[in-house]
């Protein structure tokens, strides 16, 4: 995000006293706060404002938290962080593969829930690159920081929140090599205690929406014994 910009977060959740105390501890610490308690309100606000992150809660009371989550990363990468009383592994796994960023899990404290906010916005923030737009191989591929948003040939590509972080470290520093755990790191947070090989799924996900030939990258290459680099060649 651009400095010296007030983030603005979205809280949405049906419930007004989770909504208020969320949105109080926000306010407290400088950041611009808009609620919502319904999915179709939810997506209205998106389309009319330009918002750094969503709290967004899976119960809500016309469209499931997960098809909202779906609907917004179909066309944005910004930050997604679920509230959720479902405590199963599997719930918060299915929202993670939807595109969250991260989840807190009802009732939650809401220090815990600021901080974690903050995390996630570091972590948007060092996303940015040095210039708003950068293009790859005379326009085949295109970087569009202001919009979080990565074209192939013109066409938009949709990926997500780990595979858009990962593209924008490796593109960042070309020829750098990175290994995996300094990728996961940079992805996932100093506190992942996953495979670090889950870097591999990514990038192998990665090849497939932005390669020309998945099979014999041009970009994301493999450095043999270290990890993988981005070979920008003619940029």
């Amino acid at each position: 995000m651009p400095e010296n910009t007030i983030p603005c977060i979205l809280v949405v959740d049906d419930e007004e006293k989770i909504r208020d105390v969320a949105a109080s501890y926000l306010r407290r610490e400088g950041y611009r706060v808009l609620e919502a308690e319904t999915g179709e309100q939810t997506l209205g606000l998106l389309q009319r404002e330009p918002v750094d992150l969503v709290i967004l809660d899976l119960m809500l009371p016309d469209l499931p938290g997960e098809e909202i989550c779906r609907r917004i990363r179909a066309r944005s990468a910004v930050p997604i962080l679920m509230l959720t009383a479902k405590a199963a592994e599997d719930d918060r796994i299915r929202g993670l593969s939807l595109g969250a960023d991260d989840y807190v899990i009802k009732p939650f404290s809401p220090r815990e829930l600021v901080a974690r906010v903050k995390a996630l916005l570091r972590r948007a923030s060092a996303d940015e690159l040095l210039a708003e737009r950068v293009v790859f191989r005379d326009g085949h591929l295109l970087i569009d920081a202001r919009q979080r948003e990565v074209y192939r040939d013109g066409r938009l590509v949709p990926l997500t929140p780990h595979e858009y972080r990962l593209l924008l470290v490796l593109a960042r520093h070309p020829n750098r090599p990175f290994t995996r755990e300094e990728l996961i790191e940079k992805i996932r947070g100093y506190d992942y205690a996953g495979d670090v090989r889950t870097v591999d799924q990514h990038i192998k996900n990665l090849r497939q929406k932005i390669e020309p030939d998945p099979k014999n990258p041009a970009y994301i290459v493999t450095v043999y014994g270290v990890g993988y680099k981005f070979a920008s060649g003619d940029r």
